[in-house]
C-alpha cells in the first residue's frame, strides 16, 4: 500500500499529500479531552499518510492524548508559535502536507501547507486561520474524512 494520498485538483494541479501535520487543542481535542471518534479516524489515515501533532499543550494533558492516539506529540514553545508551526511544515516538505487547525497560532502553518484545512470548533476559529486556509471544514471529523475520499477535496476546490 502506497503510504500517500494522490489527487488532482482542476486550475490547481496535482497533489502528493504523505504528511498530516495537525493542532491539538481546539482542533482534535476539547479542555484538555480528545474529542469522540478523532481516534478511530486518525487511525485509519495511519496507513495512507505520516501523522504529526503540534501542541503548546495549553492544558497539560498531551501525555494522555498521546497514549491515547498512540502518537508523541512534537511540543511549541511559547512565544512565536505560529512561526514555529510553519517551520514544522517547511521542514517536512510542504508540499507534501496537508495542515489541520483553527487557531491564530495555526495560521501560518496552514498558509504553509500545500493544503490547509481549517476546521469550526467549539473553541471558536481565528479569523486568521480561517482566512490562510484552502478549505473550511464543519469539524474535526469532517476534515479528516476528506483526507479518505479526497474527491470531497477535489469537488470544493477545482476551478
Amino acid at each position: 500500500m502506497e503510504h500517500m494520498i494522490k489527487f488532482n485538483i482542476p486550475g490547481r494541479g496535482n497533489y502528493q499529500i504523505e504528511h498530516l501535520v495537525m493542532d491539538v487543542n481546539g482542533t482534535l481535542a476539547v479542555d484538555g479531552q480528545l474529542m469522540d471518534g478523532v481516534a478511530a479516524k486518525i487511525a485509519s489515515l495511519r496507513n495512507h499518510l505520516t501523522i504529526h501533532l503540534l501542541t503548546a499543550d495549553t492544558h497539560g494533558k498531551q501525555v494522555v492524548i498521546d497514549q491515547q492516539l498512540d502518537l508523541t506529540a512534537v511540543r511549541i514553545a511559547p512565544g512565536g508559535e505560529s512561526t514555529q508551526k510553519a517551520e514544522y511544515v517547511r521542514k517536512l516538505g510542504s508540499e507534501n502536507v496537508v495542515a489541520i487547525g483553527q487557531g491564530a497560532n495555526d495560521a501560518e502553518m496552514l498558509a504553509a501547507a500545500q493544503l490547509g484545512v481549517c476546521v469550526m470548533s467549539i473553541e471558536g476559529v481565528s479569523k486568521d486561520a480561517l482566512f490562510a486556509a484552502d478549505l473550511i471544514a464543519p469539524d474535526t471529523l469532517s476534515a479528516l474524512e476528506l483526507l479518505e475520499k479526497p474527491l470531497r477535496i477535489v469537488a470544493s476546490l477545482r476551478k
